[in-house]
């Protein structure tokens, strides 16, 4: 285990973890290779080959503009959403491209290969240099990505932030967790705390939580204010609407559900249209937590900073989990990857600042992603819209009732958490490919595009 909290929580650009961010990622790596190797300079034409998922979708996920982006040397972090689609239009309209100040050849429309029928690695991205003569200068470059933002490599082995494994607590399981908790009188936040403390200094730890929650806020406040439509396909906008209805609703007992599909909307909506979010884990589950965090603050006052930062710190704890032994990528296991695994760590976080014990957390986990169990991934258009922003308020909504029952229990649960996962992990490997984010089944091929 070599993973920290802030490998969960990555703050980033829509629409899509594995689409976007890991591209955008894995260019600028090959463009730093190319620097670091003194290549630049011999460089006449890149060529970058997509294959699997991102063949099929990666138009509509915009991986091309990613590509382009990490190339000129932006990362997801910190690249502003309305610079990447101008630098992106300015680069197909001259055909060149600037890679740490040097200018090179690159046409997205010859040069950037959706390949759907090579026989590799889904997600694989293949990055290629040659020459004024077109001699390959070096080694292609193999970049895959899993999911969340993660890539892999020769070089790179798990994750695109390598720690120190020498943490006090280490687990590879959800058993393995609950012993540690029960052996030292520990809540899951505690040893979370306590194993990110080997790495970061308090200070960090809540200077870098504080930022994970105010950008997941901002993305709600900017979502219930940005009206409009949604490109291409013109999908509707709800959460502004939604929030005016809220404001004069007449008393409704199941007004905070409305609360809820209102707060997850909104940050999925704006995943959708490429702004700043936080994949939680991934983009496309990225409304589940904020929208819990949410309705924990509006529902749960005052809501101290120090409980958000709980519900964070265990909710990454139990989403290692599902990064060391299954998928979060829906293109490895479909959308049980994704809002599956955002809606167990939501459903173990509020589970656990609301008192519950490790078992009752663990609980909340396993109940959350047993009702989410072959969820599959078929986005219209290949685009997080439909149906992705809905999936979002659904998922919210499930964490929180998921937790409920677990509070209303006593903890003895037939069904572990470390099954349940298992069983994802062999039901996305038995899933059809067409189910894995390629647009090729389901709703994504019974549904007009409009």
């Amino acid at each position: 285990m070599n993973l920290s909290v802030f490998d969960l929580f990555t703050i980033g650009i829509g629409p899509s973890a594995s689409h976007t961010v890991g591209p955008m990622r894995a260019a600028f790596l090959f463009a730093k290779h190319l620097r670091d190797n003194k290549l630049l300079a011999d460089v006449a034409r890149l060529q970058i080959t997509l294959c699997g998922s991102l063949a099929f979708t990666g138009r509509g996920h915009g991986t091309d503009k990613a590509v382009v982006l990490g190339l000129h040397g932006q990362q997801p972090e910190t690249v502003d959403p309305d610079y990447l689609v101008n630098y992106y239009r300015q680069v197909a309209d001259n055909n060149k491209l600037s890679v740490f100040n040097h200018e090179l050849s690159l046409d997205p429309r010859q040069d950037l290969l959706f390949d759907r029928k090579r026989k590799v690695a889904n997600n694989t991205m293949i990055f290629s240099a040659y020459g004024d003569k077109g001699q390959l200068l070096d080694k292609e470059k193999t970049y895959r990505s899993i999911g969340g933002g993660f890539i892999v490599s020769d070089k790179i082995n798990d994750s695109k932030t390598q720690i120190d494994k020498n943490i006090p607590y280490p687990f590879d399981n959800a058993r393995q967790l609950l012993e540690h908790c029960s052996k030292n009188n520990f809540s899951i936040s505690d040893l979370a705390l306590h194993n990110e403390i080997a790495h970061h200094s308090r200070t960090t730890i809540t200077t870098k939580l504080d930022k994970i929650l105010l950008t997941m806020q901002q993305s709600i406040e900017r979502g219930i204010n940005s009206s409009g439509y949604l490109p291409p396909m013109r999908v509707k906008r709800r959460a502004p609407d939604l929030y005016r209805k809220l404001q004069t609703q007449a008393d409704d007992r199941l007004r905070p559900l409305d609360w809820v599909n209102m707060y997850a909307m909104a940050v999925s909506e704006e995943n959708a249209s490429g702004s700043r979010i936080v994949a939680a884990p991934t983009n496309g589950a990225s409304g589940i937590i904020p929208a819990v965090i949410a309705y924990y603050k509006k529902f749960y006052p005052p809501a101290p900073r120090k409980q958000q930062h709980k519900l964070l710190l265990t909710a990454a704890n139990i989403g290692f989990l599902y990064k060391m032994n299954a998928s979060l990528s829906g293109a490895e296991v479909g959308c049980q990857g994704e809002v599956g695994v955002a809606c167990s760590m939501a459903a173990a976080g509020l589970t656990e600042i609301l008192g519950g014990t490790p078992q009752q957390v663990e609980q909340a986990a396993e109940i959350a992603i047993e009702h989410n169990l072959g969820l599959t991934c078929d986005p219209i258009g290949g685009l997080v819209q439909i149906p992705c922003i809905e999936r979002n308020a659904m998922g919210a909504v499930k964490a929180i009732n998921a937790s409920r029952i677990a509070l209303l229990s006593d903890g003895d649960n037939k069904v572990s958490l470390d099954q349940a996962i298992e069983t994802m992990h062999q039901t996305g490997l038995d899933m059809k490919r067409k189910y894995k984010e390629t647009s090729r089944g389901g709703l994504a091929v019974n549904v007009t595009e409009c």
